[in-house]
Order: C-alpha cells, then sequence, then structure tokens
C-alpha cells in the first residue's frame, strides 16, 4: 500500500472525493443488481471521470503554487555598435 498523502487529504475531504468513489461503487453493485442501465453507469462512470480530472488538476496547481520560484533575472541589455 502508497504511503498516504496528507498535504493532498484537506484538498480531497473538501473536494468530496470519497463520496464520488462510495458512488461509484454504489453505481456497479446497482447495475450488477440490474437496478441501473448500462448506459446510466457508463453515464456516472463518464462524469465521475471528469471529476477527478478536475481534482486531478487542481492538486498539480497546488503543486505548482507551492514550488520555490526562481528570482526573475532580467534580460541583457543589446550591446549598441556591433
Amino acid at each position: 500500500m502508497s504511503e498516504r498523502d496528507y498535504r493532498s487529504t484537506p484538498v480531497a475531504d473538501a473536494l468530496g472525493i470519497r463520496g464520488v468513489i462510495d458512488g461509484l461503487a454504489t453505481d456497479l453493485q446497482e447495475l450488477r443488481a440490474g437496478k441501473i442501465s448500462a448506459v446510466d453507469a457508463m453515464a456516472r462512470a463518464h462524469l465521475a471521470k471528469q471529476f477527478f480530472n478536475g481534482a486531478r488538476l487542481v492538486l498539480m496547481a497546488m503543486k505548482e503554487l507551492d514550488r520555490p520560484q526562481k528570482p526573475a533575472t532580467p534580460a541583457p541589455l543589446p550591446r549598441e555598435g556591433k
């Protein structure tokens, strides 16, 4: 089992990722029980995929913002006379 990422846990909780995962598990059980159609299950899975893609982008943006920034260096001035 991989080590838990405690920095992203509050974000995951805020986005409700556990609820989406639980919903997908429920959808699979309902599909197997014949309570929802395969089309409904696929639509829900596609929505969840887009949700997870958005969550991934949020986490990547947070990581990028936390990275130490290099100080901006000015471009060298062009030499005159050459």
